[in-house]
């Protein structure tokens, strides 16, 4: 087993920082070397100081790309901090808008792209919201960010949607596919995914009536936080609501906002502050 070096792990950090805006102290040492060792491994390395060379060349950009993978965690599940969907379901009762806009912005597998979708599709059939929605997930992850388009999970993911959303839109699996979910094809077409780095310029999109950026801010220092957080609330609408996780509390940004309840908060007019 290679041995991580305290100037080859300030490198690899230094790495992450600069490219991908991820924050690693001194203290997520041995979590690093933990999560890259094996791929040291099988790449037949014999140091995390070749494997530092390999990630830091343009020939190797893939491998960049599972560095990333590898060390960030995408431990998640469908109606994950379900009084966000609820606070978001009473929200467009209240308006009940012919169109909307919706940004998963670190959306990794889906599950989370995939219950807007759920909910939006329950309040049209309602008649409490119009049939011109749509919802966009990007990620930085490539490896995801595929999985999410193929829209299939182990069924105990799904554990907090109801009987009659999974009667409704999935299908369980049979023979050698049992215990596994897919989501149904018209759901998932409402869907649309792309992989986006949220520490550089965001090409033009939206703008959008809602974004979540839930649970990702954890992994940037104070700066890339509010640098991050603005660059997204520039591409909300007035108005709009934004969703950060409810452990991640209000973070610093220059844009106003107002909050609502725990990890919500609308965009207010006027400019950055």
């Amino acid at each position: 087993m290679p041995e991580l070096s305290d100037a080859t792990y300030r490198q690899i950090a230094a790495l992450m920082h600069e490219t991908v805006g991820l924050s690693f102290s001194d203290s997520k040492k041995a979590l690093v070397s933990a999560r890259l060792s094996q791929r040291v491994q099988q790449l037949s390395l014999d140091s995390f100081d070749a494997y530092l060379g390999r990630i830091t060349t343009d020939a190797d950009a893939a491998e960049f790309q599972v560095a990333v993978d590898l060390l960030t965690t995408n431990e998640t599940y469908f109606f994950r901090e379900p009084q966000h969907f609820e606070l978001l379901e009473q929200e467009l009762n209240r308006l009940r808008p012919q169109s909307l806009s919706v940004w998963s912005a670190a959306s990794s597998f889906g599950d989370e792209a995939y219950s807007i979708a759920m909910l939006l599709s329950d309040l049209q059939q309602q008649g409490r919201l119009g049939s011109d929605w749509s919802i966009l997930g990007t990620d930085i992850s490539d490896r995801v960010l595929r999985s999410a388009r193929q829209a299939v999970y182990p069924e105990a993911r799904l554990r907090f949607v109801s009987p009659q959303r999974l009667k409704r839109y999935c299908l369980r699996g049979e023979g050698e596919a049992e215990g596994l979910v897919q989501i149904q094809d018209r759901l998932a077409e409402r869907v649309q995914f792309g992989q986006l780095n949220l520490c550089r310029p965001i090409e033009p999109l939206g703008p959008f009536d809602v974004v979540f950026l839930r649970n990702v801010l954890i992994y940037f220092d104070h700066d890339t936080k509010r640098a991050v957080v603005d660059r997204v609330l520039a591409l909300l609408r007035p108005g709009g609501l934004f969703f950060i996780g409810t452990a991640e509390c209000r973070v610093p940004c220059a844009t106003p906002l107002q909050s609502l309840a725990p990890g919500v908060f609308r965009r207010l007019p006027g400019p950055a502050r």
